[in-house]
C-alpha cells in the first residue's frame, strides 16, 4: 500500500508512513521473543513472575493438553477469563495448534454467551472458576463438550499482599468431578515442555472476538493470523520511544477486548515488554500496582483515570518511571488531561478503533502535538477516508463531517457465518465502521458520533437495541427507546424512556429491576424517564438520535422532552 496522506507529516520521528510487514505469525513471534528476552518478565501476576522462556514452555504443555483432548486445527477454543496467566497461556497455545481462540466477556450474561458459543461453534471452554455454574448451564445449552477451569490461585503466591483484599474473599472454587470438566494446572502439568510445531497459517483464521453492530447481536470478528500480527506490528512502529525488552506495561485493559488483547498482550510479546496483569480494574488496586511495579506505560479508559485523580495517593505518588499514558475507549476530557500533566508532564495517547480492525486505527503521534479531543492520525500502513452518510460514495474534504472508513492490513476478513452484515461494512477493501467523525489538516481524527447508536459505558459497549428488547418484555411497557447521556465518571451512561401501555404505572426501580434480571450490571440503564410518546419517523420509526437532542436540550434547560 503506497498513498501520501496528510497526516503522514504529524508522525514522530522514526515512524514510517509505510510498515514492512514482517510474514510472522504471533505464536512464532513468542518463540523468537524468548529466545531474544529469555530471562525477561513475560508476566506479573499478583506476585507471581512468569519469564518469557517460561511462558514459551507453557504454552507448549498446554497446547500438547488441547491435542490430546481432540482439539486440532480449526477448532474453536471458547475462553471466559479475566486478565490472569492462564488467559495469555491458553490462547496462544491454541494459536500454536492452529486452533481459533474465541474470546468472550466473563461479564456477560447466560443468554449473551449462549448465543456467542452456538454462533462461533465452540467445543472447549476455558472459564474461571468463580463462572463455573454459568459454564456448566452452558455446556447443556451450547456445542460446548469440555469445561477447563481455571482458579485465579494457580499462579499465585502464598496470598498475603495488599492487593488481594481488594479481590475474591474466595479465592479458589471445588470443581465437580465429572465427564468433560477439568483443571488447568493438573492438564498442564501432565505434559513436558518439549517445543510444538507451530501450526498458524498466515492467511487462516486466527481468532473471533464479538462485537455488536445496527441490531445489537453480537457478530464474530473473523481475524487472520495475518490480520492479528500486522496490527500488532502497526501499533509498535507507531511507539518509537519505547525500546524493545524494557518496557512494563500496566494491563488494565481486558485481554478478552480487543484493544487490550492487541494493545498489550499482542504488542507486549511482540516487543519483549512486560505485562503487569489486571483482573479488575479498582483504582487501589491500580495505586497498589504501580507503588510496587513501577510501570513505564500507564494505560487506561477515562474512568480510570478519573477515579485514580479522586485519590491524593495517587496524586502524591512518584510516578517518575512513568513514559507515556495512553487512552482508550473515548478520547480524555480536558480537566483529565490538566491533571495528568501535573502530576507527570508526559505524552498521553489516545488510540481508537473498533475490533473489525484488529482494533487499532488511529494514535495520538508519540511526542508530537496532542490535540485535546481528537483520536489521533492513521497508523503507519493505514489508509483513512470521511464519506458522505447518505451514500457513503462521496469523499469528503478535511473539516467535513461524514462516516469514517479504514483501509489496510488489519481490515478484518468478515463476520464468521454471516456474508450479509459482511457485505454491508466491506466495500471494495474499505471498512465502513458507522462512526462518525472529520479530519483536520494535519490528518487528525476526532470522533462526533460512536458507532452512530451506540453507548460507551465506562469503556464498555452497550447496545441500545439490545436494552429496548429487555424493555419491551416488561408486561407494562408499550414502547421503549434507550440512548446514552453524558455522565461524568462513566463517559456515557444509560438512559431508557419509556411509554406505559395505557391504564399502566410504573416506577423506574421495577423497570431497573426487571433489566437487572437478563443484562450485564453495566448495560443496565441507570436513569429511567416515562414519556408520553416516542419521536418517530413517518414510517413509524423511533428516531433515537432526535430523542438523544431533545434529552440534550431538556438538560440543558432548552426545551423539554
Amino acid at each position: 500500500m503506497s498513498f501520501e496522506r496528510s497526516w503522514h507529516k504529524s508522525y514522530a520521528a522514526g515512524v514510517p508512513r509505510e510498515v514492512e510487514f514482517e510474514k510472522i505469525t504471533m505464536p512464532e513471534v513468542l518463540t523468537r521473543t524468548a529466545q531474544r528476552f529469555p530471562d525477561r518478565m513475560a508476566l506479573i501476576f499478583m506476585g507471581k513472575k512468569i519469564t518469557y522462556r517460561e511462558l514459551e514452555a507453557l504454552v507448549n504443555r498446554f497446547a500438547k493438553a488441547l491435542t490430546e483432548l481432540g482439539v486440532k486445527a480449526g477448532d474453536k477454543v471458547a475462553m471466559l477469563l479475566p486478565n490472569m496467566p492462564q488467559l495469555v497461556i491458553a490462547n496462544y497455545a491454541a494459536f500454536r495448534i492452529g486452533a481459533v481462540p474465541v474470546l468472550n466477556n466473563p461479564l456477560y450474561t447466560e443468554h449473551e454467551l449462549a448465543h456467542q458459543l452456538n454462533d462461533s461453534d465452540s467445543s472447549i471452554l476455558i472459564a474461571l472458576d468463580l463462572r463455573l455454574p454459568l459454564a456448566v448451564k452452558l455446556k447443556g445449552k451450547t456445542g460446548i463438550r469440555s469445561i477447563i477451569a481455571c482458579h485465579i490461585t494457580d499462579f499465585l503466591p502464598f496470598p498475603g499482599n495488599k492487593i488481594l483484599q481488594y479481590l475474591h474473599k474466595e479465592l479458589y472454587v471445588k470443581v465437580p468431578q465429572q465427564a468433560g470438566m477439568y483443571e488447568f494446572l493438573p492438564l498442564l502439568n501432565k505434559h513436558p515442555d518439549t517445543p510444538v510445531e507451530n501450526a498458524a497459517r498466515w492467511e487462516e483464521l486466527g481468532a473471533l472476538m464479538y462485537t455488536g453492530g445496527t441490531t445489537g447481536v453480537g457478530k464474530g470478528v473473523m481475524m487472520t493470523h495475518a490480520n492479528i500480527s500486522c496490527n500488532t506490528q502497526q501499533l509498535r512502529a507507531s511507539f518509537p520511544e519505547a525500546k524493545d525488552g524494557e518496557e512494563k506495561i500496566l494491563a488494565v485493559f481486558p485481554f478478552f477486548h480487543s484493544a487490550g488483547w492487541t494493545g498489550m498482550q499482542n504488542m507486549s510479546i511482540l516487543a519483549g515488554w512486560t505485562d503487569i496483569l489486571v483482573p479488575r480494574p479498582d483504582p487501589q488496586v491500580i495505586i497498589e500496582i504501580l507503588k510496587k511495579y513501577k510501570p513505564t506505560l500507564l494505560p487506561g479508559v477515562p474512568t480510570v483515570y478519573i477515579g485514580l485523580l479522586a485519590r491524593e495517593e495517587f496524586r502524591k505518588m512518584d510516578l517518575s518511571s512513568v513514559k507515556a499514558f495512553l487512552a482508550g475507549a473515548a478520547p480524555l476530557p480536558l480537566k483529565v488531561i490538566k491533571k495528568l500533566k501535573s502530576i507527570k508532564d508526559c505524552p498521553i495517547i489516545n488510540v481508537y478503533g473498533l475490533t473489525e480492525i484488529c482494533p487499532m486505527g488511529t494514535a495520538t503521534p508519540w511526542g508530537r502535538e496532542e490535540k485535546p479531543g481528537t483520536v489521533g492520525v492513521p497508523l503507519p500502513g493505514t489508509d483513512l477516508k470521511i464519506v458522505d452518510v447518505e451514500t457513503g460514495t462521496r469523499e469528503l474534504p478535511v473539516g467535513e463531517v461524514g462516516e469514517i472508513c479504514f483501509k489496510g492490513p488489519q481490515v478484518m476478513k468478515g463476520y464468521y457465518k454471516n456474508p450479509e452484515e459482511t457485505a454491508a461494512v466491506l466495500k471494495d477493501g474499505w471498512l465502513f465502521t458507522g462512526d462518525i467523525g472529520f479530519l483536520d489538516a494535519d490528518g487528525y481524527l476526532t470522533i462526533v458520533d460512536r458507532k452512530k447508536e451506540m453507548i460507551v459505558a465506562s469503556g464498555f459497549n452497550v447496545y441500545p437495541s439490545e436494552v429496548d428488547g429487555v424493555l419491551f418484555a416488561h408486561p407494562k411497557v408499550l414502547e421503549a427507546c434507550t440512548i446514552g447521556v453524558p455522565d461524568e465518571y462513566r463517559g456515557e451512561t444509560v438512559k431508557s424512556y419509556i411509554v406505559l401501555k395505557t391504564g399502566e404505572s410504573a416506577e423506574a426501580e421495577e423497570i431497573i429491576a426487571h433489566c437487572r434480571e437478563t443484562l450485564a450490571a453495566y448495560e443496565v440503564p441507570k436513569i429511567v424517564e416515562f414519556i408520553d410518546a416516542l419521536p418517530k419517523s413517518a414510517v413509524g420509526k423511533v428516531l433515537r438520535r432526535e430523542l438523544k437532542e431533545l434529552d440534550s436540550k431538556k438538560r440543558e434547560g432548552k426545551g423539554t422532552a
